[in-house]
């Protein structure tokens, strides 16, 4: 399978290195990237075909992945129209819906949209994917492998609640490192160096998500067994919830899905 990357940023960069340790041939690589020091660092790093514009490709390939940010997507696509045959289009950015993508692409329809997290870089990641029904089950399997190599993959029924996969675990990773902070200054605020505020605060985040994904109890469960009643994670858990800190993480969310709604509708406007 002849796979080509527009755009050779650091996502592409993290979906080609996994895909290359899961047995996925760098000669059956392309990645087309004007920026001269992206192509030398994926031909040095990945030894894959880097070539500096669409005009050099003979072909799409058979798999194209679109990993150029949401607003340069228009112009990146349109030297694309009428080379595309049947080539699966793959879609890792933000906001975009397949119409609009399928608009820029000349009315292609074979896309797969997706969203992975920057956990990707390390192979942790996770992506939700959502399918044209002219993708099939090939098609389907075709990107699942592809996104398999860094991480989990979840495939969503509803295009619509694409935008709360991107607020959720695309954004994800930003709120983890707000709290990680957080315990890092509390701990600095303690009296405890940096240098043991960062162990404690990273390894308690990793230790307890570790935890709850093993167990098949729900996370309340999981916190009301850490909270002995008249205790200190009792006291930490009510100052908390009065500084709204639960809610406004789901607020938060609810706002990041918001905009993603509304950047897909300026970014795909005629």
């Amino acid at each position: 399978m002849k796979i080509t990357f527009l755009g050779g940023g650091n996502m592409a960069n993290a979906l080609i290195g996994g895909m290359l340790k899961h047995g996925f041939a760098a000669t059956d690589i392309t990645v087309v990237d004007p920026g001269s020091e992206a192509r030398e660092r994926l031909q040095q790093t990945c030894g894959v075909r880097c070539v500096g514009a669409v005009s050099e490709l003979a072909d799409a390939g058979d798999l194209l992945v679109l990993a150029v940010k949401p607003q340069q997507m228009r112009e990146a696509c349109a030297p694309l129209v009428g080379k595309l045959g049947s080539a699966l289009v793959v879609s890792i950015a933000a906001g975009l819906d397949l119409a609009t993508l399928s608009r820029f692409l000349g009315g292609h329809r074979r896309i797969v949209r997706c969203m992975p997290n920057t956990p990707a870089l390390i192979g942790a990641g996770i992506t939700g994917l959502y399918a044209l029904p002219e993708v099939g089950a090939a098609g389907r399997a075709a990107a699942d492998r592809m996104l398999a190599a860094v991480g989990s993959t979840v495939w969503i029924d509803d295009e619509a609640r694409m935008d709360g996969v991107t607020a959720l675990s695309g954004s994800g990773p930003a709120y983890v490192f707000l709290f990680i902070e957080a315990l890092q200054q509390a701990a600095a605020e303690l009296g405890l160096t940096p240098e043991q505020g960062r162990q404690l605060a990273i390894e308690t985040v990793q230790g307890a998500a570790a935890l709850a994904a093993r167990s098949s109890e729900p996370a309340a469960a999981l916190r009301e067994r850490v909270t002995s009643k008249g205790g200190t994670t009792e006291a930490a858990l009510r100052v908390m919830m009065e500084a709204g800190v639960k809610a406004g993480i789901v607020a938060g969310v609810k706002a990041a899905e918001a905009r993603g709604r509304e950047l897909g509708k300026l970014l795909g406007g005629d």
